[in-house]
């Protein structure tokens, strides 16, 4: 098994099922014809091998033979890099239970009447878990409910093209919800229904955005919008993640001139298109949605301070130091695994960070301190790898990289000084420290860890980069950053720099600081953002924002100070 993720796709699988006649359900009109026509274009269109596109038609279509088909794709000849396409057209059930609705795929030899001859969908959605390949488009031309889908895709919201590819996904559109009845007549297309015509349609190109990119998301907008406004249509297709980030790329003609991408991790944007009408959204309020109404209201403040500190008192209970043991040995399997755990239980608080550095104001300086003290208080000094230790502090440094870009893209500086400068208790130090100071320290052996992720073997910053990557979707979903992401994350960085400078003197002899992408820009010649960052304080002066807002201790003298020491440092960088 190929373990390393890649901008690419090694093999593409597909099972594909249609059926018309039933032996125990009543029959349908279009649903072998919706089968062929997709394999068909899988293999003529997307370049899938014939016999990787398992076609099951009718009587072919047991209960059995489709999962087994479809368990084969737990197999060890599924890699890594592997991309699997799910395409179902049928007949579909819900029935009601305590815990609300749950959907069956009515296979060939299902009766409705006994459960145990259906398919659940729980068993194809639980066993992705056991699917090596990072994405899983499920395309289900059948209406039922018990859809666990986490989200819909933030239309507007920009991607990273090559980030897509190198994040997992298991991604679903369905025909229709529970209540509803298939349109097997009709449709844009002869012999198809109106579902998968649409379909078919946008798997031909019509989903595709200007340049031919065509995605997952792009396919489920499109279907979403025609089939939603299509007159012989009494359906709504539903779609989503049911976990991960990623997007199924189908066809991107301008991959290929990114494979060329050496220690410059070049990518570039794409937009999630959006459907209209928009669907319809769950009522229970999301969790952005509460803290957008907390940070609104004054009045609030108390339950925004509690709902933060109970995101924090779960990070905390999700990460105990057993878990994380700093005497054992070092693997990149262990690395990855501690790094996922990590990111998983700091989630909410990201959000909660992020919409902190956009929102609030200087009365929520104590709530938007308040994770990164209690994470940084349990951090106890101690023997133990390097990268082990460092890796305790990337809980910290995920909240401070999202509320500090946040703050930056609001130009909220009073927020980016109250997180920098929070006085942290320093495990090695003894003492409270900025936490800015004990930050870059505390993780300073975390770059040696992230070097060794697939894909990162050649960046001088490989934490900057990771984080560059790894933020970038969660902050466009709640900021809508566009293409302003880059250069928030760049001045997010040398603020982060030039302010650890500036309180690192006051403690070692020895000049240093952390250099992140910008780092390479500055000397590749691919437009300095440090020179413009030095050109703007130096025309502003003491009014310069950062300043007023405290760092550099609100001298201009002191920025220029430390600023040209950065500068030394960055010229000597022998990054060529």
């Amino acid at each position: 098994m190929n373990d390393k993720l890649t901008p690419s796709y090694s093999e593409s699988h597909a099972l594909v099922i249609g059926i018309d006649k039933y032996d125990k359900v009543s029959p349908l009109l279009h649903a072998t014809d919706d089968a062929r026509g997709v394999a068909d274009i899988l293999t003529t269109r997307f370049s899938f091998k014939q016999e990787n596109v398992r076609l099951l038609l009718d009587e072919g279509a047991t209960r059995d033979t489709i999962l087994q088909v479809y368990l084969s794709f737990a197999g060890h000849t599924i890699n890594t890099n592997d991309r699997i396409i799910v395409f179902f057209a049928g007949h579909g059930q819900t029935i009601p239970s305590r815990r609300g609705e749950v959907g069956f795929l009515v296979p060939y030899d299902g009766a409705p009447t006994d459960l145990s001859s259906l398919i659940q969908w729980d068993q194809l959605t639980r066993n992705t878990d056991l699917i090596s390949a990072k994405h899983v488009l499920f395309l289900m031309d059948a209406c039922y409910g018990g859809l666990a889908i986490t989200r819909s895709p933030q239309a507007g919201s920009t991607r990273f093209l090559r980030d897509m590819l190198l994040r997992v996904s298991r991604q679903v559109l369905t025909a229709g919800k529970a209540d509803e009845v298939v349109a097997d007549l009709g449709g844009p297309l002869p012999d198809h229904s109106v579902f998968t015509g649409h379909l078919i349609e946008a798997l031909r190109g019509n989903a595709a955005d200007s340049q031919g990119l065509l995605t997952a998301n792009g396919v489920m907008a499109y279907v979403y919008q025609r089939v939603a406004n299509d007159p012989d249509s009494h359906q709504t297709p539903h779609y989503g993640y049911l976990y991960g980030d990623g997007d199924m790329i189908l066809n991107a003609p301008m991959l290929s001139e990114l494979e060329q991408a050496d220690e410059k991790d070049t990518d570039t944007f794409y937009s999630i298109p959006a459907p209209a009408p928009t669907q319809t959204m769950d009522t229970e309020m999301t969790l952005t949605e509460l803290a957008k109404e907390l940070l609104s209201d004054p009045k609030q403040m108390i339950k925004l301070h509690d709902l933060v500190a109970t995101k924090t008192r779960e990070c905390v209970a999700a990460t105990p130091d057993e878990r994380f043991a700093v005497q054992t040995s070092w693997s990149l399997e262990e690395f990855e695994r501690r790094l996922d755990l990590y990111e998983r239980s700091t989630d909410d608080l990201m959000v909660l960070l992020a919409l902190l550095g956009a929102w609030g104001t200087q009365e929520h300086t104590d709530i938007l301190t308040l994770a990164p003290r209690r994470l940084a208080g349990r951090i106890q000094p101690g023997g133990g790898l390097d990268v082990w230790r460092s890796l305790r502090w990337y809980p910290i440094l995920l909240l401070t990289y999202v509320c500090g870009i946040a703050s930056i893209a609001s130009s909220k500086y009073h927020n980016l000084s109250a997180i920098f400068l929070v006085p942290v208790d320093d495990p090695t130090a003894g003492r409270d420290l900025p936490l800015v100071l004990s930050l870059v320290t505390g993780a300073g052996s975390l770059p040696k860890g992230l070097k060794d992720l697939p894909g990162h073997e050649k960046y001088h910053v490989p934490q900057s980069e990771y984080l560059f990557k790894k933020l970038q979707p969660k902050l466009d979903d709640l900021l809508f950053l566009g293409t302003d992401y880059e250069r928030n994350f760049d001045r997010f960085e040398m603020l982060l720099a030039l302010e650890y400078a500036h309180q690192d003197e006051r403690y070692s002899k020895d000049f240093w600081t952390y250099i992140g992408r910008f780092g390479w820009k500055h000397r590749r010649g691919y437009g300095s953002p440090y020179t413009a960052l030095l050109a703007e304080a130096t025309s502003a002066g003491a009014t310069w924002p950062p300043l007023a807002a405290g760092l550099f201790d609100s001298s201009a003298e002191r920025f220029l100070e430390v600023s040209s020491n950065v500068s030394q440092q960055l010229n000597r960088l022998g990054w060529v």
